[in-house]
């Protein structure tokens, strides 16, 4: 049946579509008759960061930026759900059109650039939510702000939404913000990680509890860069990491029509990049960090596979535009008999 309303959907433009499809979503919500289209997946508990999670499938980042449709995505079965990435203040994104499919391969490439609503409407909408799943609030700096300023945005964002959070995402890795990548190399790194952690413990110690921070990286490191963010990861004592976000490669999409639009590659032409990430963190931090890994996921072997991997936790985001619910339930199962 998605099949069938992803055909009618497809025919719209892309940021079009995926407003209609979650005004749609809560629609049906609201109405009492998503379940019907719906179907929960079996549990398949596990404990990460100290949490716990009825399933380890996820919501990646930037289908909800503004925490809007929290309670209808959340009836959809996930194991959990991250919202964001939110920037202290609201700002539009890059112009339109900033988002593009590229059906045959299973792809999306977007340039959105942080466009959200601040972090004043998201901790409003996360206040009146009626899901009480595990959410994670992923975290960024305004385009605006300068890199030599950023850990004040990471600070302002962690501050704020640290009361409402099971866990928070710190994201330094989307193409689409001008020099963010930056902050993932050197001192920099460094330098931002140790202020995270001080933020983190400042909170802590205001609010009575411990909220878990990861850091979402990108695809596109080489070895020896992955396994400097290890490293710095665990020197600064974070608890968690993300691989990946989207790639600025276009290698696996060449001679497709959008192949030269600037921003993210997601989907299947990740699932690779994605892949050695994980397996190159795994081998420098084995049980003393989890990964969630989250890039390529189209089906239930792309699931298991990032939990041979090392990953914990894996989430989906592309792989869902293009497969509907029935992939959260096809992940868990695959997960499920990976693990037994």
């Amino acid at each position: 049946m998605y099949g069938l309303l992803r055909n009618i959907l497809f025919r719209l433009p892309p940021e079009q579509a995926h407003n209609f499809t979650l005004s749609s979503l809560d629609v049906a919500q609201k109405l009492g008759i998503l379940n019907a289209f719906t179907r929960t997946p079996a549990p398949c508990p596990v404990n990460v960061m100290g949490l716990e999670f009825p399933n380890p499938v996820g919501l990646a980042a930037g289908l909800d930026k503004n925490a809007d449709h929290i309670d209808s995505l959340g009836a959809l079965g996930f194991g959990f759900i991250e919202v964001g990435t939110v920037t202290p203040l609201a700002q539009a994104g890059n112009p339109a059109p900033r988002m593009f499919r590229l059906p045959e391969h299973q792809a999306i490439i977007n340039r959105m650039g942080f466009n959200n609503e601040g972090l004043d409407h998201l901790i409003a909408n996360v206040r009146n939510r009626r899901y009480r799943g595990v959410l994670g609030i992923n975290v960024g700096k305004n385009k605006d702000t300068p890199n030599e300023q950023s850990e004040q945005d990471y600070r302002k964002g962690i501050a704020a939404v640290y009361s409402y959070a099971d866990y928070i995402t710190v994201n330094v890795s989307s193409p689409n913000t001008p020099g963010l990548r930056d902050l993932q190399f050197g001192d920099s790194l460094k330098q931002l990680l140790n202020a995270i952690k001080e933020e983190q413990l400042a909170c802590r110690q205001a609010h009575g509890r411990y909220v878990p921070v990861a850091v979402k990286i990108a695809p596109d490191m080489d070895e020896q860069g992955i396994r400097f963010v290890a490293g710095a990861l665990l020197e600064a004592g974070l608890d968690g990491v993300i691989a990946t976000n989207t790639t600025i490669s276009r290698e696996a999409v060449k001679g497709h029509r959008h192949e030269q639009e600037a921003g993210g590659l997601s989907g299947a032409p990740v699932r690779e990049a994605s892949l050695k990430v994980i397996q190159c963190l795994n081998a420098e931090l084995g049980e003393k960090m989890p990964i969630i890994g989250v890039g390529g996921i189209t089906d239930g072997e792309s699931a298991a596979e990032k939990i041979r991997a090392g990953a914990k936790l894996v989430q989906l985001y592309t792989g869902f535009i293009y497969r509907g619910p029935a992939l959260i339930n096809e992940a868990v199962e695959a997960i499920r008999k990976e693990v037994r």
